[in-house]
């Protein structure tokens, strides 16, 4: 009995050892299924994200391609206006050269001055209201002279430009009182010398007006003087010297263009009143012509008026004829008128 339950639990040993191995064996062939399973889908994975990934980084390529391509555009463009900017500066050096060697040169700053002069006033004036370069009867020439009607008579105008003087001024270091002193004395001499040559040279009486222009082709200096040296702007309305600069020459002019209209149309004021009176005669000798034609309408009117009367009259004698009874006696018709 022992022995047989033995071999049973041998038997039941033996074959629960088969059945485990034989199940570990599915369990490792669903193991190799599932794991190649996975390995497929990873690997499918992979490749989809590595198609994703190829995608973009070739669209970021090309835009960063497109962006890199824009950039050096945009530089070539920048480089090609820096070049002309730098072509352009050039010039300017060049010019701004030119310009203060002309500037340091009292001849050459002189004829800039009357070059400014003249573009101002050809361009507000007619040219028969000015003359440059103008003889006066003591042979001083003056730089223009406006010929305008009296009062207030010819007024002329010459250029001044005291660069030096006002190079000096605005060299002087903040804080040099002494050097400003000596700078401003030596503007105001300059300046003073300028108002004095005008007033002796170009107002002349009987000849041009009673004032002169001084033009300063400098709106910098201008405003110098104003701003700082008053008593030296006096000095020029005293002595009847009027200080302009281009921006209050233009002002000035535009007033001279209004005068010279006012004057030409005083000077056709009278041919005007002439035309007036020769036009009020015809309206005159218009006004008997009709006056002679009603006259002429109402006489007609009349005379149709008996005209028609008259025809009355005879239509009537003639009914009055046809109605008479043709007899031994008289008719009796009324008279005649």
């Amino acid at each position: 009995m022992d022995i047989l339950v033995y071999v049973l639990l041998a038997v039941i040993l033996a074959l629960g050892g088969a059945l485990a191995v034989t199940l570990m064996r599915r369990a490792d062939t669903r193991a190799q299924a599932a794991l190649a399973d996975t390995v497929q889908r990873v690997e499918q994975s992979l490749r989809e994200q590595e198609r994703t990934l190829s995608g973009l980084v070739s669209d970021r390529l090309d835009r960063s391609e497109k962006a890199t391509g824009q950039v050096v555009t945009d530089l070539r463009e920048r480089l090609a206006r820096i070049d002309e900017a730098q072509k352009k500066i050039g010039e300017l050096s060049t010019q701004v050269v030119s310009l203060q060697q002309i500037l340091t040169n009292k001849q050459a700053r002189g004829a800039f001055g009357e070059v400014q002069l003249n573009d101002l006033i050809t361009n507000a004036l007619p040219p028969s209201a000015y003359e440059f370069q103008s003889t006066l009867s003591t042979g001083a020439r003056v730089d223009c002279l406006l010929k305008l009607p009296n009062p207030p008579g010819p007024i002329a105008i010459d250029a001044k430009f005291p660069l030096e003087s006002y190079q000096l001024l605005r060299a002087v270091a903040a804080g040099d009182a002494q050097g400003l002193a000596v700078a401003q004395r030596a503007f105001q001499l300059a300046m003073r010398k300028h108002i004095t040559d005008i007033r002796d040279k170009y107002i002349l009486p009987g000849e041009t007006a009673e004032s002169a222009l001084l033009f300063l082709p400098s709106e910098a200096i201008y405003a110098e003087l104003h701003a700082n040296f008053a008593a030296v702007v006096d000095e020029s309305y005293k002595a009847r010297v009027w200080i302009v600069s281009p921006t209050t020459m233009m002002a000035t002019l535009n007033t001279v263009r209004a005068v010279l209209k006012d004057v030409r149309m005083r000077e056709q004021a009278g041919e005007i009143q002439k035309l007036v009176e020769l036009m009020m005669g015809d309206t005159r000798r218009l006004q008997e012509r009709v006056d002679n034609l009603k006259r002429h309408f109402t006489q007609t009117e009349k005379d149709l008026r008996d005209i028609d009367t008259s025809t009355t009259q005879i239509m009537r004698r003639g009914e009055r004829i046809q109605q008479t009874d043709l007899g031994d006696g008289p008719s009796a018709l009324p008279p005649a008128r």
